[in-house]
This record gives C-alpha cells, sequence and structure tokens, in this order.
C-alpha cells in the first residue's frame, strides 16, 4: 500500500476503517477499494526501493542464483502490493516478484497497471531478462495464498516492506513480524528490506498510516512473535543488553536514501525515511 498525501499525514479512511474492528481491518481496506478511494497511491514505485537494488548489491545479491550446474531467479515478495508498482520494478530487474493485496479489486487494479503502463519498466539487464510477475488475493497472515502458488514457508529470497507495517494496528507487529521470518528463505542469502516509514509521525497520533521508529523495526524484527515494551510517547524501548531471539532477523545495512516520495520528508524537505535490510543470522 504505497501513502500518498503531504509530510502532515493525515490519517487513511479512518470512518471506513474505524467500522472494522480486530481480524476485520482487512475488510476496511476492501472497501477502500472497492470505493475507489486510493489516498496511498503516489503512481510509481519509491525511487529508493530502485536506488537499494542498485547501489546495495553487494549487500543484497542479484536476482539469479548459480547452483551447481542450475541457474534459477530468487522470488521477492511485496504484501500489500498497492497497484504493483514496486513487484513491476522488481521484475525489471530480473526477480520472480509476487505482489499480495487482500482486495480482489487491488489485484484487478494491479493487473490493469501491468497491462496499460508495464513498458514504463524496461529490462534492466538483458542478459537478465525480465522475471515473472505474479499478483495474488490474499491476506499476509493466512496461508491461503501460499497454497494457491503452490509454495510453502521459507521461499521468498526477497521481501519488500514499504508501508504495510504502517498500515497495520500497532498490536499486529509481532505477528508482522513473526509472519516475515516463516516467508522469507532459510536460505542466509535471503533479505528483508524495510522502507522505514513514517518515522517522522508522532506514534500516539492516529493512524494509518502509524507513526514508526527505528527501534520499533529493530525490537520486532531482533524478538519475532514477542510483546514489545513502548514508552509513555509511544516509542519501542531499546534494550541493548537483551538478547535477540534464535528465529530473530539481523539488520545488515541501515542507511538513509538519497532519493525518497515526498511524504519521507519533512517540512523542512529533509529526508526522514530509512532503509534496512534484514537477514537471517548465521
Amino acid at each position: 500500500m504505497l501513502l500518498a498525501g503531504s509530510p502532515l499525514y493525515e490519517t487513511i479512511g479512518p470512518d471506513t476503517l474505524a467500522k472494522y474492528k480486530g481480524d476485520q481491518y482487512l475488510k476496511g481496506w476492501a472497501e477502500l477499494w472497492d470505493n475507489d478511494t486510493l489516498p496511498w497511491d503516489k503512481g510509481s514505485p519509491n525511487p529508493a526501493l530502485e536506488d537499494t537494488l542498485i547501489q546495495q548489491r553487494s549487500t543484497i545479491g542479484g536476482p539469479l542464483v548459480h547452483a551447481q550446474d542450475k541457474t534459477y531467479r530468487k522470488k521477492a515478495l511485496v504484501p500489500g502490493c498497492g497497484r504493483g508498482f514496486d513487484v513491476l520494478l522488481l521484475a525489471s530487474f530480473g526477480y520472480d516478484a509476487y505482489g499480495l493485496e487482500y482486495s480482489a479489486a487491488g489485484v484487478e487494479a494491479c493487473k490493469s497497471e501491468q497491462a496499460i503502463n508495464g513498458h514504463r519498466y524496461p529490462v534492466r539487464d538483458p542478459e537478465v531478462g525480465q522475471g515473472e510477475i505474479i499478483f495474488v488475493q490474499g491476506d499476509f497472515f493466512q496461508n491461503d495464498w501460499l497454497e494457491k502458488l503452490n509454495l510453502s514457508f521459507n521461499q521468498f529470497d526477497l521481501i519488500y516492506d514499504y508501508s504495510f507495517l504502517c498500515a497495520l494496528s500497532p498490536s499486529m507487529r509481532p505477528m508482522w513480524a513473526l509472519r516475515h521470518t516463516q516467508l522469507l528463505t532459510s536460505s542466509p542469502v535471503g533479505n528483508l528490506i524495510c522502507l522505514e516509514f513514517p518515522r517522522h509521525k508522532d506514534p500516539l497520533k492516529p493512524g494509518p498510516p502509524y507513526g514508526l521508529s527505528s527501534e520499533a523495526y529493530m525490537e520486532h524484527l531482533s524478538h519475532p512473535g514477542e510483546d514489545i515494551p513502548y514508552d509513555s510517547q509511544g516509542f519501542a524501548k531499546n534494550n541493548p543488553l537483551r538478547e535477540s531471539s534464535e528465529r530473530g532477523l539481523e539488520r545488515v545495512a541501515h542507511f538513509q536514501p538519497a532519493r525518497t516520495h515526498a511524504n519521507g520528508k519533512d517540512e523542512q524537505g529533509v529526508i526522514q525515511d530509512r532503509v534496512s535490510v534484514w537477514r537471517r543470522r548465521n
């Protein structure tokens, strides 16, 4: 879900989302799609992802795996993919790219975007070629969509999370982190790329998007499935003496991108977004 708007961050469809409590929240997002109320739609991938794929290749690797006498494409997943801009970008780099949306209307919008504007994503390397593009309907936290794809756990080599976490109720963050460990490949070279957003929104203000700090990503992904304490200001408490979970992910890169969408900047135009790359511990 790509969130639009100014750096002041108006909440997205609050009246619609407020009608659906607890695990019914997805119906609110589906209603927004059905009503064509898409304030998060920016019309293009975030340039921070494009730059990361190019500039951080020594960290995340390329889209192909060469194993003995076999070469195959890595699988990349974008949960809450919106109109699929990031999926199309990843495929242009050579990944077999999977876009997941809960709404049937959302999936159809992705397919339409591919049909109409797919030419805007030319192949980056002719020797690598373009990867396959697959859009699927389903709930990120359930397994039915994996079954539709004939996939199981730990089969995605790259997962990209931009405005998916900030769209979830804060109470779902432990589940979000745990789910990534279930989907990311068990190989140590699998990478979760997070574009941390919105870091400069007060985390006590209503959402979505809900304000997030880099410490929140660190605490949840290094302790997936566990309840993380937050202070009175809404920030995750960082305890450097606390040991990471055995199944937790390790942050292998963290940096300020040179480019991002306008709503990732503060009122002075300074980029507040950060990119973090996570991997299984060796």
